[in-house]
């Protein structure tokens, strides 16, 4: 598949990294927490899709063996910067490119963190190889978690949770936990949700909430798409779904909880009243160090949390009218079949056209519901026919944002 690269000799213990999504703000973060370690990790691989001049900068850094985008035309574009720095990764574009990098047998970890179910084929590719999967790509356990378990378990590969809510969930389970709550005295999971930048909005205000004011969290540093997820509470749905999957819970004993100051990450309720949680600073490079060094703590760069300087923590539950999207997506968890892949290809489309100014933020939720009355099929259980949903999903959420702004 790949020529064999000349590399130095290196310490047994060291990982060897491929990142998908490495310009996106996971993918960053990621690179600076292994920027503290050289002696522990290398890069065999860098995915940027589009972003040409970060995704160089990177290259130049790290000097990883491969680099990928999304085509030949920005593959031109990357290698003409490299070779003005005599960097000599190769460039590589395209999905078999990213399945290629992902399953090379050179490589012990892969981070997946690009976003959307165009993450899923790699993500997939990687279980099959029976590698360690740094999971921060929730749409792959959304639009296939059976199906990415199964591969999982069948490759032999390792899932880490890197989404801050999923990571504090996996820190405070037992240590053997194996998927049954019941033989760990486990009531519930929480999810706890900072519930964006809307949570206290007059909800008459809804309708005009532009691009600009929607991407801006109060906590987080994130990419465009998944904060307008967090506005919309998306997100957290989302992410409920990847819960059921990775920690094989039933629907009935997930919960989201809103706690606007993102300082408890996730919680786990337990039979005998015990309530376990994991805290810290909203920064990402906090649970992307816990998994890159299990079973080690290593430093990751975050400071130490200031209890001193906290005026409190508060809690509520969500509410649905103000967070139609979140109920769309319980919604989806409970009907099973192919309703979570519908859910997040008609999301995708919807967020874009949001972004893109074409339609409202009200309008996100309608597009989500009508193509979940329209659209689910059952019985999907191999790529190709959850593709296919996706591909049908799309096609008609666009119909339905045009007639929208007809």
């Amino acid at each position: 598949m790949f020529q064999t690269a000349c590399v130095k000799t290196q310490h047994m213990s060291q990982q060897v990294l491929t990142i998908l999504g490495s310009t996106g703000s996971i993918g960053v973060s990621t690179l600076d927490v292994v920027a503290r370690h050289p002696e522990k990790f290398r890069i065999f691989a860098l995915a940027g899709h589009t972003q040409v001049a970060k995704l160089a900068a990177q290259c130049v850094q790290f000097q990883p063996q491969y680099a990928v985008v999304a085509d030949e035309g920005h593959a031109e574009a990357l290698a003409k910067m490299l070779a003005a720095s005599a960097c000599r990764t190769e460039v590589l574009h395209g999905e078999q490119a990213l399945i290629d990098v992902a399953s090379a047998a050179e490589v012990s970890g892969v981070m997946a963190a690009i976003v959307g179910a165009a993450g899923l084929p790699s993500a997939l590719a990687a279980a099959k190889a029976g590698k360690t999967i740094y999971l921060a790509n929730k749409e792959t356990l959304v639009v296939a978690g059976a199906l990415f378990m199964q591969a999982a378990a069948a490759g032999g590969a390792k899932v880490l949770p890197v989404d801050s809510e999923h990571n504090a969930i996996y820190q405070v389970l037992p240590h053997d936990y194996q998927g049954r709550l019941n033989a760990h005295g486990i009531e519930s999971i929480v999810l706890t949700a900072s519930g964006g930048p809307f949570l206290s909005t007059d909800l008459a205000e809804f309708a005009g909430i532009t691009p600009a004011q929607a991407v801006k969290h109060p906590n987080w540093t994130m990419g465009q798409k998944i904060s307008v997820d967090s506005a919309t509470m998306m997100n957290k749905g989302l992410e409920l779904i990847e819960a059921h999957w990775l920690f094989n819970c039933p629907p009935e004993k997930l919960e989201v909880v809103i706690h606007p100051q993102s300082v408890i990450h996730s919680m786990v309720r337990y039979r005998d009243g015990s309530v376990l949680a994991q805290m810290g600073k909203p920064d990402m490079r906090t649970p992307i160090a816990y998994c890159l060094g299990l079973p080690e703590r290593i430093e990751s760069g975050v400071g130490a949390l200031d209890f001193s300087s906290l005026s409190g923590l508060t809690f509520c539950e969500p509410d649905f009218s103000r967070f139609p999207c979140l109920k769309l997506a319980y919604d989806a968890m409970q009907a099973g079949g192919g309703a979570a892949c519908v859910l997040n290809a008609a999301n995708e489309e919807a967020v874009a056209a949001f972004l893109a100014g074409r339609i409202r933020f009200t309008d996100i939720g309608r597009v989500v519901a009508e193509s979940l009355d329209k659209n689910v099929s059952d019985g999907l259980h191999d790529i190709g026919g959850l593709l296919a949903q996706d591909a049908q999903t799309r096609s008609h959420a666009q119909q339905y944002i045009a007639a929208l702004r007809g």
